[in-house]
């Protein structure tokens, strides 16, 4: 199995050629929280809990460690177009 970034990993699935793509990375010491943010142009694919992957699958793990890892997450609309998935997690 292959390791892999994270940051790749929504680039690659986020970014549609010739539109708008952001990651944000926050830290709120009053709170001790850190947020990432991911954000593009596709309205259409809002993220779902997927299938439990089988130790073969090479994909479909993402929102299952987001799930795992965070301490909420959850998506916005983007203004004009798009959505934002985030999720926070707790600094030590």
């Amino acid at each position: 199995m292959r390791t892999r970034d994270p940051k790749r990993n929504a680039v690659r699935h986020g970014r549609v050629p010739g539109r708008d793509f952001r990651l944000r990375l926050a830290c709120a010491p009053a709170t001790r929280t850190i947020r990432v943010e991911v954000s593009d142009a596709r309205e259409d694919r809002l993220p779902a809990m997927p299938p439990t992957p089988t130790a073969d699958d090479e994909s479909g793990r993402g929102l299952l460690l987001v799930d795992l890892l965070a301490t909420r997450w959850g998506t916005t609309p983007r203004v004009p177009v798009g959505k934002t998935v985030w999720a926070e997690c707790g600094a030590p």
